[in-house]
């Protein structure tokens, strides 16, 4: 799709819509959110797993609801949730059987943030009627709906009768081409369809998720030039691994770059026993690198070469990444702004300087036959010189008496002793 429609830049949606008090679109920033892989009839599992993806930093968590025994364990989830004080909305996700779920069981309704349809399997020739049940139902519960198409369950009457049309038309287009269109019409009929059963406009959001990354970036250039609905971005089957994070990236930095997308998630095949939080970070990873948000203190360090032989500079990033990510929970509450913070760990003399003054705060180790000396520089100016064999500790310690005085921190004094 090379027409000018698909090269259209366009503004983040104009439409805002609370989903559990996380507003998504308008100009709120861009919201993460993630998906468990546990039995939702397992409440214990779900809940779990629901708390480690909010602890994360997943703004909203979708759970599967596809059977009774899933919709009845909802308000389950959500006790044990509360029980951990963890307050993140839960997105019910629903195919095939949604209007008869949120119908018998009026508890999960209720206790849902938002309900995800896919307008591809609500019911074959029912599908207008099925599609307004459960729309009345957000309606009577005054939740937000995301009509999430996806082309692996795209409706196959709206696809034929377009398939149709084209195959008459006297330059019929590409295949590819009326199956992105076919998607872009599913979202924005049922969209109509939606707020024509009484929906209001700002409780709608739209996806049209596909697994290539072209595909994804045509689709959601012509969605966003005709609608003003948020969008949730994201590869329906990004994949495993190193294919799965790149493909992600390479898709949502497009779109998001031009101003597409209200809120993403990054679909991950975790690997066997496998962090599910990982597709969290990934989508943060998104968003940060975009500087579009900040979640964590960024870490640079240099690849190495053959000036860098050892491996210490490297293992030294690895443990302060991670001592911030463990140390992230906490700072988060009590030393605002410190998730902009960026620490340089260098290998060698030839940049190792230079970019440790453009951190906050770096670190310039010895590369091999260099002086076995390592300058800390803190805001661009040489603080000290560390040697030895516990610099690491030595630098971590630099690092927390630094980010205690750079972002003071906001915990209250006890009362006054008596």
């Amino acid at each position: 799709m090379a027409g000018a429609e698909s090269l259209r830049p366009r503004r983040r949606a104009t439409v805002s819509v609370d989903v559990g008090g996380v507003l998504v679109g308008g100009a709120h920033p861009v919201v993460v959110q993630s998906m468990t892989n546990t039995d939702t009839a397992d409440p214990d599992a779900t809940a779990i797993q629901v708390a480690r993806l909010a602890h994360a930093g997943s703004q909203l968590v979708r759970v599967t609801v596809n059977t009774d025994a899933a919709a009845a364990a909802v308000p389950e989830v959500l006790r044990k949730l509360a029980d951990l004080g963890v307050s993140v909305p839960v997105i019910g996700d629903f195919h095939y059987n949604g209007h008869q779920l949120l119908v018998e069981h009026p508890a999960a309704a209720a206790g849902l943030a938002k309900y995800r349809i896919n307008p591809g399997n609500v019911g074959g020739k029912r599908h207008d009627e099925n599609f307004q049940t459960i729309v009345r139902v957000a309606i009577e519960h005054d939740k937000p709906v995301r009509i999430g198409v996806n082309w692996g369950s795209l409706d196959q009457a709206l696809l034929t009768e377009l398939m149709d049309a084209n195959a008459r038309a006297a330059a019929p287009r590409d295949a590819r081409d009326v199956m992105i269109e076919a998607m872009i019409e599913s979202a924005m009929r049922s969209a109509e369809l939606a707020e024509a059963t009484g929906l209001r406009h700002d409780r709608i959001i739209l996806s049209a998720k596909v697994s290539n990354v072209r595909d994804l970036v045509d689709v959601y250039r012509l969605l966003a030039g005709r609608s003003d609905y948020p969008l949730h971005l994201g590869l329906t089957e990004a994949g495993l691994g190193m294919k799965g994070i790149v493909a992600s990236t390479a898709g949502l930095a497009i779109l998001l770059n031009e101003g597409i997308g209200d809120t993403i998630r990054v679909s991950l095949t975790p690997a066997p026993g496998g962090e599910r939080e990982e597709e969290v970070r990934v989508a943060q990873q998104v968003l940060q690198s975009m500087g579009l948000r900040s979640f964590l203190p960024q870490v640079s360090a240099c690849p190495g070469c053959g000036r860098t032989t050892s491996t210490f500079f490297q293992e030294m990033a690895e443990r302060i990444q991670i001592h911030l990510r463990d140390r992230m929970p906490e700072w988060r509450e009590t030393h605002p702004g410190v998730e902009e913070l960026t620490v340089a760990v260098m290998g060698c003399v030839v940049n190792g300087p230079g970019e440790s003054k453009h951190a906050n705060i770096g670190i310039s180790l010895p590369g091999t036959f260099e002086d076995p000396v390592a300058p800390v520089f803190v805001d661009g100016k040489l603080d000290r010189t560390l040697r030895g064999e516990g610099l690491v500790d030595e630098f971590i310690e630099i690092l927390e008496a630094y980010i205690e005085r750079r972002y003071p921190s906001l915990e209250r004094p006890g009362p006054p002793d008596r």
